[in-house]
C-alpha cells in the first residue's frame, strides 16, 4: 500500500473496500499464543481464590494491551516499516510480559509492571508523534489516552517496587483506571471527553483481529492437550478425554465463527458508530470469550490427567465455569450485533448451571462429556434456527 502523504504513517482506508490483516499483525499475535499459555499454566498452579483473582488481574492485563495495539494498527498502516518496527518492538515488550506471568507476583513482578508500562505509554506516544498536526481530533485522542495510560502505568511501577498484597492492590488500581477510560471517553481537564466520531475504526479489520485472538486461545488449547495427552499413557478413559476435549474445542469455534464472527463483522462495517460497537463487542466483550476459552483449556487438562475418580473443586469450577463464561461471553456479544438473545445459548447457560449441583457426584470425564454435548446442542441448536429463519 502507498504511503499516505497527508496521513503519514495511516492507512489509507477505501470505500466498500475491507483493510486486511497484514502478516507484521500475525506475527506480533504469535507472542500472545505463549502469553495465553502462560496464564493457563499459571492458574493450573495456583487454582485458589487468591490466585485466581491474580490470573484474572493477569489475564485482563495481557487481554488490555492487546486489545490497544489492535486499535492503533486499526489507524496506523502496519505495511510501513516504522510501524512495523513499533510491532516488533511491542512483540519484545510482549515476550518480557509473558516470561514473567508465572512469577509476576514474586520476583519479577517489576519486570511484568516495566513492560507491560513500557508497551502501553510506548506505543501511544508512537501513535501521537505519527499523527499530522491537521488531524487534530486524532491529536487529541492520543493525549487523552496518554494521559490516562500514564497514570496507571505509575501504579503498574509502584506495584511491581511493593510485595505480596500491596502488588495486588496497586495493580488493581492501575487496571481500574485503564478499564473505565474508554466508558469516561477518555476525559480529561481542558480538552474534555472524546467524541463518538473520533473512534470510528475500519470495522472488518477489527472483527478479523478480533476473531485471530479468538483463534489464538483455541489453538493454545488444543496445542497444550495434545502435549499432555502425547505423555500419558493411553488408556480408553484418557483417548475419551482427549476426544471430549477436542470435540469441546470445535464446538466453541463453530457457537463463535458460525455466523456470529461474520455477523459482527458486516455491522461494524456498515455502522456510523463502528467506535461505539468496536468498543462495546469487540474491546470489552470478547474478554469473557476468550476467558472461558482458557478456563476449559484448565479443565481439559486437569481430566485429561484424572479422568476417573473423584471430581475436585478446580476440575468442578473449571469444566462448567469455562464454557459458561464463553457463552455468556458470546450471547452478549452476538446481542450487540443482532439486537436479540440467542435462545439456543440461554438455554446453554441453564443447562450449565443445573449441571453445576450434581458436578461433584459425577467422575471428571463424564463431566467433560455433558458439558461438551451442552455446547455441542448450543452449536446444532444456532445453526438450524439460523437456516429457518432470522430469530430463534
Amino acid at each position: 500500500m502507498a504511503d499516505n502523504p497527508r496521513g503519514a504513517l495511516f492507512r489509507v482506508i477505501v470505500p466498500n473496500q475491507h483493510s486486511r490483516v497484514t502478516y507484521a499483525e500475525l506475527f506480533f499475535d504469535l507472542v500472545f499464543v505463549y502469553a495465553v499459555t502462560q496464564i493457563s499454566h499459571m492458574l493450573l498452579g495456583r487454582f485458589t481464590p487468591l490466585g485466581a483473582v491474580q490470573v484474572t488481574l493477569l489475564f485482563l492485563a495481557v487481554w488490555w494491551v492487546w486489545v490497544y495495539t489492535t486499535w492503533v494498527t486499526n489507524w496506523l498502516n502496519p505495511e510501513l516499516t516504522p510501524v512495523r518496527i513499533l510491532l516488533f518492538l511491542l512483540m519484545l515488550g510482549g515476550l518480557v510480559l509473558s516470561t514473567s506471568i508465572p512469577t509476576a507476583f514474586e520476583g519479577r513482578g517489576l519486570w511484568f509492571a516495566i513492560a507491560y508500562a513500557a508497551m502501553q505509554v510506548g506505543r501511544t506516544l508512537f501513535w501521537l508523534f505519527s499523527t499530522p498536526p491537521e488531524r487534530t481530533p486524532v491529536r487529541h485522542n492520543a493525549i487523552r489516552i496518554q494521559v490516562w495510560l500514564s497514570g496507571s502505568a505509575i501504579f503498574w511501577l509502584l506495584g511491581g517496587l511493593e510485595q505480596g498484597q500491596s502488588r495486588l492492590w496497586l495493580w488493581g488500581v492501575a487496571l481500574t483506571i485503564e478499564y473505565i477510560a474508554p466508558a469516561a471517553l477518555f476525559w480529561i481537564p481542558k480538552l474534555g471527553p472524546s467524541s463518538v466520531e473520533a473512534w470510528a475504526v475500519e470495522g472488518g479489520h477489527m472483527a478479523e483481529r478480533c476473531a485471530g485472538f479468538i483463534i489464538i486461545a483455541l489453538g493454545e488449547a488444543i496445542v497444550v492437550n495434545g502435549a499432555t495427552f502425547a505423555d500419558l499413557t493411553w488408556s480408553a478413559e484418557n483417548v475419551s478425554a482427549f476426544l471430549s476435549a477436542f470435540v469441546g474445542s470445535i464446538a466453541m469455534w463453530w457457537i463463535y465463527f458460525h455466523k456470529g464472527a461474520e455477523a459482527g463483522s458486516e455491522l461494524i462495517s456498515k455502522s456510523a458508530e463502528s467506535g461505539r460497537v468496536a468498543r462495546l463487542a469487540y474491546t470489552y466483550l470478547h474478554m469473557p470469550i476468550v476467558g472461558g476459552i482458557i478456563l476449559s483449556a484448565v479443565a481439559d487438562e486437569l481430566v485429561l490427567k484424572h479422568p476417573g475418580g473423584h471430581t475436585d473443586i478446580r476440575t468442578v469450577v473449571s469444566a462448567i465455569g469455562g464454557p459458561l463464561l464463553f457463552l455468556v461471553g458470546t450471547i452478549l456479544f452476538k446481542h450487540s450485533i443482532r439486537g436479540f438473545l440467542q435462545l439456543s445459548h440461554g438455554v446453554g447457560i441453564i443447562a450449565l448451571a443445573v449441571l453445576a449441583w450434581f458436578a461433584g457426584d459425577l467422575s471428571p470425564l463424564m463431566l467433560s462429556f455433558l458439558t461438551t454435548a451442552t455446547l455441542v446442542v448450543v452449536a446444532a441448536w444456532e445453526t438450524i434456527s439460523l437456516w429457518s429463519g432470522p430469530k430463534e
